[in-house]
């Protein structure tokens, strides 16, 4: 799932830093920081365990927590956020102004970016003087718990990326067009779905934090609705959403002929260029699923391959025409 950790600790730097790799989406591995419930799954060196007590990631929102160590001793713990960029940067500080706290003062600065389908972590711990660090290193084994707590993340993100669903489709058409082909809904409705279930109802907001919510006709004269959460959108090249069967108010439903398909899915979409011609890959996995939402997933794969097989065709089709 991800790479080896690569820790520094330089001598002429108040600093502490490390690197991953991860084989994930960026926006997958943003959201381990994002809820208290996913933090409690991994932050922290081997062995300690995390009771959150209050809680808001949002700029100047504030995070206390107690860090458990294997010892049996507890650490009081205070965050204040600075800054949230969503899916790009954390920032935040320990103050180390509040006596029932640890005294540890410095400013963490995690970058994520994006290397193809991976995302690469640079997480940066800052300090107000290099003995300051020193002391933080001998007393808390700073350099140590970094890299013990990038290994814990890396897990994380592997149990929760699940089963990968990926297709790839050429098409004798520019890029641009096969952009504008999911970038307009006039458009869209043109090609999507399955073959036979056309677009009834099409509502897009096509920006990061906008949505596309559709209605499909179904052979027997009945609907299916279905929710896309845009998160990224890097055109003409990337499209990453949160995809989910919704109902005619927007709510998110389960898939109608099961109960334990997941009910989001994390899905991106690359659009590249060659010789006149346009490629198109698709990549989707299981979003904040239980075991059983996975295991489901994994088990449609072939169906899938059918299901893409089918809404290509019609989408080429498209082309053809526009």
């Amino acid at each position: 799932m991800s790479d080896d950790v690569r820790i520094s600790v330089p001598s002429d730097a108040p600093e502490i830093s490390g690197t991953r790799l991860f084989d994930a989406p960026r926006a997958l591995v943003f959201d381990a920081f994002a809820a208290p419930d996913r933090l409690a799954r991994w932050f922290g060196p081997k062995g300690f365990s995390l009771t959150t007590q209050a809680f808001e990631f949002a700029p100047g929102g504030v995070w206390r927590f107690v860090m458990h160590g294997p010892d049996g001793r507890d650490y009081e713990n205070k965050i204040v956020f600075r800054e949230i960029l969503r899916p790009e940067r954390i920032a935040y500080f320990h103050p180390g102004d509040d006596e029932n706290v640890e005294p540890v003062r410095m400013e963490t600065i995690i970058a994520l970016s994006q290397e193809g389908e991976k995302t690469r972590i640079d997480w940066r711990m800052r300090f107000p003087s290099l003995a300051e660090r020193d002391r933080v290193e001998r007393d808390y084994g700073a350099a140590i718990g970094l890299s013990e707590n990038l290994g814990r993340l890396g897990d994380f993100v592997e149990e929760s990326a699940g089963p990968v669903f990926v297709t790839s489709r050429r098409f004798a058409a520019p890029r641009d067009l096969l952009w504008k082909a999911f970038a307009e809904p006039e458009r869209m409705a043109q090609w999507f779905g399955p073959k036979g279930v056309p677009v009834i109802a099409a509502q897009m907001d096509f920006r990061p934090g906008g949505s596309y919510h559709y209605g499909l006709r179904t052979p027997d004269g009945g609907a299916i609705w279905g929710l896309f959460a845009y998160r990224e959108i890097e055109a003409p090249a990337r499209i990453a959403l949160i995809a989910s069967f919704s109902d005619e108010n927007r709510g998110l439903t389960r898939l109608p002929l099961s109960e334990s398909w997941p009910l989001k899915v994390e899905t991106t979409y690359r659009f590249t260029e060659s010789d006149g011609a346009s490629e198109l890959t698709l990549r989707a996995r299981p979003f904040e699923a239980s075991a059983e939402e996975i295991a489901t997933f994994a088990g449609a794969l072939d169906a899938m391959s059918n299901g893409w097989a089918g809404t290509f065709e019609q989408l080429e089709s498209y082309l053809v025409q526009g």
